[in-house]
């Protein structure tokens, strides 16, 4: 490992935003000795994964569960390497309890594959063959992943540790590259099964951004498998803002500097490479210029281009305009009496209802929920988090925001309360976030969380890549390899250091 610890020429790197991604690469770069400043507007780091406070309950903002804190597993890699302690967690298990329209018995995606097995051949008669398929891709992409593969490549060194990951098992995955579930699941003549069809829109929703039809197959095939042991999906101990903390913390041991509540107006580039960055102190309304050998920006790419302003490469600026519409979220945050939650409770549900009530793009909540001593509520108390997709538009366009919130709000307590005993005495805490909420807090474009639909010409060896067309600009988060989630971003965050240390 190259050491950059030289007086005061260490190079100096630059991080746009404090969320998981800009935190992971910030933090390891500092490990790597390279002098890092990293920057946010908001009031605590964490981004879309952090935390808020209300009445002694703990909320988690957006992101709920982990993946990765296996042996092996990206988080476990990322702070073995900080030489930092993995926080606390329980395994959930199952991963989720999934609620089709109209049913009581839920589909339970167990963390033991062997019971998982038995579920979905029973939820899904005939469905075998094509389990076993995302089962044989998704061995083959975790290898492969494992590998430390740059996708998309952008130079000869990226296109090195491509070629480096290969290897014959690998080539398992090359027919399906352009397939979408929807193709495999034509090709097992399963397009028809109207309860796997809309098990797998649920599941593929939450990961992909978008529906069976729509997802590429082999971003599937992990979004599917992940939370089958030896992987797993993971419910920390406190919150999710653990995550953030451990990271705040190796970085400023390692001489990294976090300032929160300063934005970043405007990247600055000169004879096509990054040079600096233009700050405003958001408590003294200063603003002056930081230059910087790199620039990490851990934001959507339509932040970016905003960022690049008349800067933004043409062909890059009109790649991100033609992207398809990017889902908001509408959320709702509960506190309340334990008397509210059916013993057994499992801490991840979706349900999917009857069109009755505007809950969102496909009549879906996904639900999660504290367990007792998790630190997110008091004693004998709980919090219930249930989120919808949304079209952010509407609550753009209306006149009518404040009623349109309540109505939403008034719907997702109607619904939950089919299976929650949600009544006046038990509900101590209600509120809500929309995609103006997330925007005000996040500054992500227009609200829009998940990043970019994992459909076939954005996933992968398709979509953007973390090599800008600008040299020394670098993009982490969820609009790059690959993907949304803890475990995405920190995984595009590590393949920036290898970039800019490579």
């Amino acid at each position: 490992m190259p050491n950059h610890r030289v007086g005061k020429n260490k190079p100096r790197v630059i991080v746009i935003g404090a969320g998981i991604g800009g935190l992971t690469a910030g933090a390891l770069l500092a490990k790597r000795g390279y002098s890092v400043l990293i920057l946010d507007q908001a009031l605590v780091p964490g981004g879309c994964a952090s935390t808020f406070k209300r009445k002694g309950f703990t909320f988690d903002v957006g992101a709920t569960q982990v993946a990765g804190l296996e042996p092996g597993g990206i988080h476990h890699r990322i702070f073995s390497e900080l030489e930092i302690d993995l926080p606390p967690a329980t395994p959930c298990d199952p991963a989720c309890a999934v609620y089709l329209p109209g049913e009581d018995t839920p589909i339970n995606v167990w963390r033991d594959r062997q019971k998982w097995q038995e579920e979905r051949q029973r939820q899904f008669p005939g469905s075998e063959p094509f389990w076993q398929l995302i089962a044989a891709l998704f061995k083959a992409s975790w290898e492969f992943q494992g590998r430390d593969p740059v996708l998309p490549p952008r130079d000869i060194w990226d296109l090195l540790q491509l070629t480096k990951a290969v290897r014959p098992g690998t080539l398992i995955t090359v027919p399906y590259t352009l397939f979408t579930v929807g193709d495999a699941l034509r090709a097992y003549k399963l397009a028809d099964d109207h309860r796997l069809r809309t098990f797998l829109d649920l599941q593929l929703k939450l990961y992909s951004q978008v529906n069976a039809e729509e997802t590429a197959l082999l971003y599937a095939a992990t979004a599917l498998s992940v939370s089958q042991e030896p992987q797993g999906l993971f419910h920390l101990q406190g919150s999710m803002q653990v995550l953030s903390d451990r990271l705040v913390q190796a970085l400023e041991r390692d001489g990294g500097k976090l300032l929160m509540r300063h934005t970043v107006e405007n990247i600055k580039v000169k004879d096509g490479k990054a040079t600096a960055v233009v700050i405003r102190n958001q408590k003294t309304g200063e603003v002056w210029t930081e230059s910087a050998d790199h620039v990490v920006a851990n934001v959507t790419v339509q932040n970016l281009v905003q960022l690049l302003g008349k800067k933004a490469p043409r062909g890059y600026k009109k790649r991100v305009e033609k992207l398809p519409p990017a889902s908001g979220a509408f959320v709702i945050y509960l506190g309340v009496d334990e008397s509210a939650i059916p013993p057994g409770c499992p801490p991840h549900l979706q349900f999917m209802y009857d069109a009755n009530g505007p809950i969102g793009e496909n009549n879906s909540l996904f639900v999660s929920v504290s367990n007792p001593g998790d630190g997110r509520a008091p004693v004998g108390k709980g919090t219930i988090i249930a989120s919808s997709f949304v079209d952010p538009k509407p609550w753009w366009d209306t006149e009518n925001y404040e009623g349109l919130k309540q109505k939403y709000t008034e719907d997702a307590i109607a619904h939950l309360a089919k299976y929650f005993y949600l009544k006046p005495e038990t509900i101590l805490h209600i509120e809500a976030a929309t995609p103006r909420t997330f925007a005000r807090f996040t500054v992500r474009d227009r609200g829009i969380v998940g990043g970019i639909g994992q459909r076939i010409p954005t996933f992968g060896p398709f979509g953007f890549a973390n090599r800008t067309p600008i040299k020394d600009l670098w993009l982490v988060g969820d609009s790059t390899h690959p993907g949304e989630g803890t475990a995405g971003v920190s995984y595009s965050a590590l393949t920036v250091v290898r970039q800019i240390d490579g």
